[in-house]
């Protein structure tokens, strides 16, 4: 990374400390880092550490944390068109990266879902530390939807579960998908087809945005 990206990083870090960040600073500060040094430079802002160690052996079915690419998160807010009025459910949210991401760039509520209680942990001190009110990390397993309420609107996927992980997601988000329409984006995920999801995003776009029919 160059030496400008890294003191514009501590720049920005400054203003979300001062609580003087806005979604239209950070978009701007976004597109003047290189697409290859843009990770890089939010871990610098947000003071991220490497991840957590996975610790205890993970449920089966579940897979290591992995922070998901600027790239493709923005291009799911895009394409889903997430507005401030959302409420973004992160499947699998880790340390809560993604998640304090999209609260900053479109004010949405956030519900962190994460099987990891040392992942949440991380992440409820990530958003004390951002003053960001508006995210709940909540301890659980993300292929059961029990925990999401009625006006969860965009459901948010980075590789959270292997195939039968994502089977039994998938029947769970359609019960909710039968009530009102979602949106469900993916990123590194293939989904198999079906019925009541259409795709939204174009066919070689990082990421995969999805809307419901009721």
């Amino acid at each position: 990374m160059q030496i400008a990206d890294r003191e514009t990083a501590e720049r920005f870090r400054l203003l979300l400390e001062d609580r003087r960040s806005t979604p239209t600073l950070l978009r701007e500060a976004l597109a003047r880092v290189s697409p290859r040094d843009r990770d890089a430079w939010l871990d610098l802002v947000l003071q991220l550490e490497p991840p957590p160690d996975d610790g205890a052996e993970l449920p089966r079915g579940c897979v290591p944390y992995l922070p998901c690419p600027i790239a493709g998160l923005l291009q799911a807010l895009d394409y889903a068109d997430v507005q401030a009025s959302d409420v973004f459910v992160d499947v699998g949210s880790g340390a809560g990266r993604s998640g304090a991401l999209v609260q900053l760039l479109t004010g949405a509520s956030v519900i962190g879902l994460e099987i990891q209680p040392q992942l949440i942990q991380a992440s409820r001190e990530l958003m004390r530390r951002l003053g960001l009110t508006r995210f709940v990390a909540v301890e659980h397993d993300a292929r059961q939807l029990t925990a999401a309420s009625s006006g969860d609107t965009v459901f948010f996927l980075y590789c959270p579960f292997g195939p039968s992980g994502l089977h039994t997601f998938l029947e769970g988000l359609e019960q909710i998908a039968q009530t009102r329409e979602i949106r469900l984006c993916t990123v590194d995920l293939p989904l198999p087809p079906r019925p009541w999801l259409t795709l939204r995003s174009p066919a070689n776009a990082a990421c995969a945005v999805y809307r419901s029919s009721v």
